[in-house]
């Protein structure tokens, strides 16, 4: 399967530069994945979709300042990095994704808005792509984030980060950081809406998958499936491992709230032959799936998403969720309709 086979075309304007004026304002889709039927309704509507015995699965983790600038020690020039994940136990050590990574060589040393220095080390497996490893002599704490980071927006986001990003790129039930990138279907839901939920006997459990920019990144091969994704840490507690086992060995429905609940589960989840149910591994993991049409899902039967860019990994997981024609039908329509698309834009609900 080719990586053109997910273009469409997607008027700039459409691509949302800012959250809506109020959270929970949004347009929603719904589109019916067995006959591609499209119904137009709002977030206020979304209850009235979701049957009462549902279980929502969504993703807790939190938007770390990961965004983050450094001067070139020798030139003055500065540089932009992502910081991803740390690499060593003292927190000295991080993979980081570079902008104009190929001018970034091992021994450049870079000073940050606080004084700290960190210096890119020998270039590893990662070597001519957009990552690297850094390191400092001090280890870089969350208050380190806080003090030299910005909230990490997407680069088709064309301006600085605001003040209001802090709250407004951040889910309301967001916990654990330790993510790149907002896992952002979650950015619809408010309190309010979540009580809603609650109220229409529909359960909610939580996850954790830390947002690396490896699923954002483009697929450069020609054939998606020489394309390689990136490792993400995940975990599932105990609790949460048990009720998705018991909805889904009740038949109950299991909706994925974003794409990134939809990988944990799908990574965590496996058919156990001797007992002859779904299990789910508790516990923490890594995950490096690609999902494009042809994966059989276990455990999502529904899926609450963002709209995503062209000929991306994700627009490639929800085609395998709703069929490649149902999806960039749906997001012609979209189109047409002005919908807003990525980040900050509207949802899709796929039943």
């Amino acid at each position: 399967m080719l990586t053109k086979d997910f273009y469409f075309d997607l008027p700039e304007e459409l691509i949302a530069q800012k959250p809506s004026e109020k959270r929970g304002e949004d347009r929603l889709m719904i589109l019916k994945k067995e006959t591609g039927e499209i119904l137009h309704k709002t977030m206020n509507d979304l209850p009235d979709f979701i049957a009462p015995e549902t279980l929502m699965i969504f993703n807790d983790s939190k938007v770390r300042k990961s965004r983050c600038f450094g001067t070139k020690i020798d030139t003055g020039k500065i540089q932009e990095f992502m910081f991803l994940t740390n690499l060593s136990s003292d927190l000295t050590r991080w993979h980081v994704m570079v902008r104009g990574a190929k001018k970034v060589r091992a021994g450049n040393r870079y000073t940050f808005s606080d004084g700290s220095v960190g210096e890119i080390e020998e270039l590893n497996e990662d070597a001519g792509t957009e990552f690297r490893s850094i390191r400092f002599q001090n280890p870089l704490k969350e208050n380190w984030f806080k003090k030299n980071g910005h909230v990490p927006l997407p680069p088709y986001i064309k301006r600085a980060d605001e003040k209001n990003d802090d709250e407004r790129y951040q889910t309301v039930y967001a916990r654990e950081v330790g993510s790149s990138a907002c896992p952002t279907a979650g950015l619809h839901f408010t309190k309010e809406m979540l009580s809603r939920l609650s109220a229409r006997g529909i359960e909610c459990a939580y996850v954790t998958l830390h947002v690396g920019l490896g699923t954002f990144l483009p697929v450069r091969a020609e054939k998606i499936e020489e394309h390689k994704m990136h490792r993400e840490i995940y975990s599932i507690n105990e609790a949460c491992a048990k009720k998705i086992e018991n909805a889904k060995n009740a038949g109950r429905p299991i909706l994925a709230v974003g794409t990134t609940s939809v990988r944990t589960l799908e990574s965590a989840a496996f058919f156990d032959k001797n007992s002859g149910i779904y299990k789910v591994q508790a516990g923490v993991g890594e995950t490096s799936i690609f999902m494009y049409p042809g994966y059989k899902f276990k455990i999502v039967d529904k899926l609450f998403t963002n709209f995503h860019t062209p000929e991306s990994t994700l627009i490639m997981l929800v085609s395998a969720f709703a069929g490649r024609e149902h999806i960039l039908n749906a997001y012609q329509t979209a189109v047409h309709e002005k919908y807003r698309f990525f980040s900050y834009g509207d949802a899709m609900l796929i039943l």
